[in-house]
């Protein structure tokens, strides 16, 4: 068989090939393809003009193909299958149905938003491949900044030129305090910084967004800021401490609501009076960074979530 020749076959070819092997008529293989019989016929006999062997013989019960035929048309299913699995790939990439996306946040904005993003996505491209890390902002920039990250939920840090950043919209991180509901202050209502000063603490180390904030309201009520702590970025410890301990842990509305939502931790929400509010974070990307499909459409499926569920236009925060 010239190699030549049999390269210049085409996928319409094989398409042929295949209907007639697998319809036996000619005359219903043109239907499927929906080109005419004539057309077919020429069809075929360019292709085997290009083999140069007979594809198929005529017989009382229609085409019967040859050996060169039974061989062809095995390779054309595979062909024309592959062919379709690339054609669905590549539109999949370009509407951002498959592929890799890392995403970062601090932990309320992982639970509030991420995951609700996350589980949109999932609908639509069930084959993504998401990371998503959970860390300070400091961490989450500087993950954003050597490319570990298409985009992150946090803050830019003091010190950070803002400017190298694309600043998305922005959300206020409440804050409850936790403990268990065997807690002496678990049925307590409307209580005071003073009220609270004096149990074991369980929170980030000092300089957190979530400490600072926790502080502020001791600071400006006049309370000396509570002196026994334990430090951790785990929420696991945390949780840990809240089951075994009288401690008190400070955590975003959105984990809270969700470790004290009838889920079995025994944990529930102290009734303070001054309510405890951090800086905002921020949909965070690297100017210009080339994002992947599947990673802008889940950026755009946080920043939905962001506006409660609304489609929203994507621009920078205007300075």
């Amino acid at each position: 068989m010239p190699e030549v020749h049999f390269q210049r076959l085409q996928p319409k070819h094989f398409s042929l090939i295949r209907a007639v092997a697998e319809l036996g008529q000619l005359s219903l293989a043109a239907q499927a393809l929906s080109i005419t019989q004539p057309a077919a016929s020429r069809m075929l006999g360019d292709i085997e003009r290009l083999v140069d062997a007979p594809i198929f013989v005529r017989t009382p019960k229609g085409m019967e193909a040859t050996a060169v035929g039974l061989a062809l048309a095995r390779r054309a299913r595979t062909l024309l299958e592959e062919m379709d699995e690339a054609i669905r790939e590549v539109d999949a990439i370009k509407r951002g149905l498959t592929g890799t996306v890392r995403a970062g946040a601090v932990t309320g904005g992982a639970v509030g938003f991420i995951v609700p993003a996350i589980q949109a996505l999932k609908v639509e491209a069930a084959s993504a491949d998401i990371h998503v890390d959970v860390a300070s902002s400091d961490a989450l920039i500087g993950d954003l900044l050597s490319g570990q990250l298409d985009f992150a939920l946090g803050r830019i840090p003091a010190g950070i030129d803002a400017r190298q950043f694309d600043i998305l919209d922005a959300r206020v991180e409440e804050v409850n305090l936790l403990v268990h509901e065997s807690h002496p202050l678990a049925d307590a209502n409307d209580l005071s910084p003073a009220d609270i000063v004096h149990f074991a603490w369980v929170m980030q180390a000092p300089g957190a967004p979530v400490r600072q904030a926790v502080e502020a309201v001791f600071i400006e009520s006049g309370v000396q800021i509570p002196s026994n702590i334990v430090n951790t970025t785990s929420l696991l410890v945390m949780i840990a401490m809240l089951a075994s301990s009288n401690a008190i842990a400070p955590m975003s509305r959105e984990v809270s609501d969700l470790l004290c939502g009838g889920t079995g931790t025994g944990l529930c929400k102290l009734d303070i009076r001054v309510p405890i509010v951090v800086a905002p974070y921020h949909l965070i990307t690297v100017k210009r960074k080339q994002m992947t499909p599947v990673a802008a459409r889940l950026r755009d499926l946080v920043m939905q979530e962001l506006h409660g569920g609304r489609p929203v236009p994507i621009g920078p925060v205007k300075a």
